[in-house]
């Protein structure tokens, strides 16, 4: 008679950690080998034989703070700045000219003109889809509504310890009825809760500087007291008061100078990435503008998508904000067109890892029109 093992939970235990490590070893190779091609491929696009190739995959990772660090294992940090270089302004001055623009009323012998009909609170929106993305465009009729809103509590200067704000409750705080955010701020790429409390570059809001850390960028877009929107390769705090700007913040490249489209920011070097950006009409009308990214029906746009966008809605002045996980638009839905009075509609839709709004210093709102 055959003896019963006196340890069969032993045997047991042994044949569930051989298949634990097994797994383990499998699952370990399969990281290991994705990993491998996924460096191998890379290295392919960033020095194979398209230049073009090479240049979108460069911009779009460094468009996004977790993944800037990618194209210099490959190429550099001398082959990333020759790369950025390349998308260079273009545009016939530094700063846009005010006289572009003249202000209607949005009336037609004292009554709505045909395209607010529909829209008696002065804000129309509507959706593209393009060939990789869905965006989202906002126009609003009165450009005196517009402006440049802060996290900040009246008496607060702006501090890594004072915390940014998802822009859904700097809307309700404020009492504003649209948004979209806004420019630069501090992003290290870490999950560090300072990440989008304070802003880079020059910030003027409500007619004061609330900041300048006279860091460069390749951008700026600001209203003034006559409520045009001007753009500009660069901006200065004295240059805000000569120009009058009551509201701007710092971001970039401008789009579209006095008409004239940035021919370079046109080409493909943007990468596809979540955009923001603000435009003018000739009119006065203000443009903002969302595009969808990372997202399995949306991989993103490129500056050529926005500037063909903000040129399709009329646009003669247009500067790109801050975009990827910043990229928001919200609207108050004061007559129900999204399904419930009042309620804070999210217009633009997330990236597939973002579930909630991001914290940052600064965005563009939209007061209650005193028309309505």
């Amino acid at each position: 008679m055959k003896e019963r093992d006196p340890h069969p939970k032993r045997k047991t235990s042994q044949i569930v950690w051989c298949i634990v490590r097994r797994t383990l070893l499998m699952l370990f190779t399969f990281v290991l080998l994705t990993v491998a091609g996924l460096c191998m491929v890379c290295n392919l696009i960033f020095n194979g034989p398209s230049e073009s190739a090479k240049n979108v995959l460069t911009m779009s990772l460094m468009e996004a703070s977790a993944t800037k660090w990618i194209p210099r294992l490959f190429i550099g940090a001398e082959g990333v700045q020759k790369v950025q270089d390349s998308v260079s302004s273009t545009l016939p001055a530094d700063v846009s000219n005010a006289d572009q623009v003249v202000i209607q009323s949005g009336m037609n012998g004292g009554e709505l003109s045909s395209e607010w009909e529909e829209h008696p609170d002065g804000i129309r929106i509507e959706d593209i889809k393009g060939d990789t993305y869905t965006a989202h465009v906002m126009i609003i009729r009165d450009p005196s509504t517009v402006f440049l809103a802060t996290s900040l509590y009246p008496g607060q200067s702006y501090s890594t310890d004072i915390l940014g704000k998802p822009i859904n409750l700097a809307m309700m705080e404020l009492g504003t009825v649209a948004g979209i955010n806004g420019g630069a701020f501090f992003d290290n790429g870490t999950g560090s809760p300072s990440i989008g409390s304070v802003p880079q570059g020059l910030v003027v809001s409500e007619g004061k500087v609330v900041w300048n850390d006279r860091k460069s960028y390749n951008g700026f877009a600001g209203l003034t007291e006559d409520n045009i929107l001007l753009v500009a390769n660069t901006m200065s705090a004295e240059k805000t008061k000569e120009l009058k700007i009551r509201d701007g913040c710092c971001f970039g490249p401008v789009l579209i100078m006095d008409g004239v489209i940035n021919e370079s920011a046109y080409n493909q070097n943007s990468g596809y990435n979540p955009r923001t950006a603000i435009g003018q009409r000739a009119d006065g009308a203000i443009i903002f503008l969302c595009i969808d990214g990372r997202q399995l029906g949306s991989l993103g746009g490129t500056y050529a998508d926005v500037i063909n966008i903000m040129v399709e809605y009329g646009a003669v002045n247009a500067c790109n904000l801050d975009g990827g996980s910043s990229s928001v638009m919200f609207y108050k839905d004061i007559y129900g067109k999204y399904g419930t009075e009042d309620a804070l509609v999210m217009i633009n839709s997330y990236s597939l890892l973002q579930e909630t709004p991001r914290r940052m210093p600064t965005y563009f709102m939209v007061r209650p029109s005193s028309e309505e």
